[in-house]
């Protein structure tokens, strides 16, 4: 493998290092990758660019994108943020801030970390917060090894099947390399049952549950009698929540629950093709020993000043690795800061101003669809904020294929065999009338 111009290392280095590791060229770096997965020749790289042709240049890939009005939910929601939010998250003392664990030179960090917890706490009804995690599925996976932690010698978690399927995926994944059992709660009704919660605590082996707040078929949860009958067993109750929709919906402390985790990215997150978001979790006081990640304390110093600084960090860096909660390493904080600019800006009124005009508009876009004939109402009196499911009467991929040539990206398909749709405060009138007008003409 030839070197490159823009490596920094001599020949000389290059070899120094191949010594100590035992091998005679960089080529053997890569013997165990078949030859014909290698790339041969050039790399497909262009001739050197001004500053004006390679900006032209990334516009034509950008060209490329089609760019879509959103009207799918599905755990990712197109919220507005508001223009200050990338202006101050750009500022250096943020953008380029490094690791909070100097408190003496890390103030500036600690502090809005610790704003965004206690954020989270009020959001939730629950008492500590961490200082995020990477996203919500890997947060509800988290939340189901703390259950372990927590109910020892039970070795059973159990998820509703209403959860969306991707946090069920990803729980599922970390469940089986942790050796933690995983049993399923059905849906009635488009609700988690809790009758069939209460035969499966029955077995006795069960040390935590978790269910959505607003679930996948955009349902808001009845959760009566959910945390009496988990506590009766011993077990930890986790609540799967949308933390925009908990300024106007029952919170995970008032259900009950031990634990509420969740996606931050409704909190004005951009979509972003994915990310990066921010998971978050908040736990009640006395399970707050066993929350992995970081947690930044109030305190204050010898001149009697408010201070920040990092405490209860039960982490592989700092005990050993068997003791260790998690092996959580760093945590979206910049995303975040966002999140705690947002809340910040919004407040209690923004947040249920939001809300209120994707409830409006959703529930409008349902009842237009249905006057259309060409959907089933699947939960008529079933609750919901801003996301619902309705059954086609016909196959939808024409319909979704004709909302797409038209500039929407609606009608998600899910394994029941409905589709899903979802509004939000950046949709208008306008807009929702367009697409129905699209699906009469399909």
């Amino acid at each position: 493998m030839a070197q490159l111009s823009y490596l920094p290392h001599t020949e000389a280095d290059i070899k120094a290092m191949l010594e100590r590791i035992g091998l005679g060229s960089l080529d053997e770096l890569y013997s165990d990758v078949h030859a014909q997965f290698l790339h041969k020749g050039p790399y497909a790289l262009p001739d050197a660019m001004s500053e004006q042709e390679i900006r032209e240049w990334f516009a034509s890939l950008e060209a490329k994108n089609a760019k879509l009005k959103v009207f799918v939910g599905a755990g990712a929601y197109d919220h507005y943020t508001p223009a200050v939010i990338p202006y101050l998250c750009s500022r250096s003392e943020f953008l380029t801030a490094y690791t909070p664990y100097q408190c003496e030179i890390s103030q500036g960090t600690l502090r809005y970390i610790f704003e965004y917890q206690s954020l989270i706490c009020e959001l939730t009804g629950l008492d500590v917060s961490n200082a995020s995690m990477y996203d919500g599925p890997t947060a509800a996976a988290e939340a189901m090894k703390m259950s372990i932690a927590c109910a020892r010698k039970k070795t059973r978690v159990l998820l509703s099947k209403a959860l969306l399927p991707h946090v069920i995926k990803v729980v599922e994944t970390y469940a089986k390399f942790h050796g933690v059992e995983i049993g399923y709660v059905p849906a009635t009704d488009g609700q988690t049952s809790l009758e069939a919660l209460k035969a499966e605590l029955a077995k006795d082996d069960v040390a935590g549950v978790i269910v959505p707040s607003i679930n996948r078929f955009g349902i808001i949860e009845d959760h009566t009698g959910f945390a009496d009958a988990v506590h009766e067993e011993k077990g930890v109750l986790i609540e799967y929540c949308d933390p925009s929709a908990l300024a106007v919906v029952k919170t995970p402390g008032e259900w009950g629950a031990d634990i509420a985790v969740g996606d931050g990215q409704p909190l004005g997150l951009p979509l972003c093709y994915g990310g990066p978001y921010v998971g978050f979790m908040a736990v009640k006081k006395e399970h707050m020993r066993k929350m992995p990640g970081r947690i930044v304390g109030q305190t204050v110093d010898k001149e009697g000043r408010r201070v920040f600084v990092l405490t209860l960090q039960a982490r592989e860096q700092h005990i050993k690795r068997e003791k260790a909660t998690s092996n959580i390493c760093s945590n979206e904080s910049l995303m975040a800061l966002w999140v705690t600019i947002y809340l910040s800006l919004m407040g209690p009124e923004g947040l249920k101003q939001v809300n209120k005009l994707s409830s409006d508009g959703a529930h409008y876009l349902k009842a237009e669809l249905l006057k259309t004939g060409k959907f089933e109402d699947v939960f008529p009196d079933k609750p919901f904020l801003k996301e619902f499911v309705l059954k086609p009467k016909a196959f939808p991929g024409q319909m979704q294929k004709k909302l797409e040539e038209a500039g929407f990206f609606a009608a998600l398909d899910t394994e029941e065999g409905y589709v899903s749709f979802c509004v939000t405060e950046k949709r208008t009138k306008a807009d929702i009338d367009a697409l129905v007008a699209i699906v009469k003409e399909g």
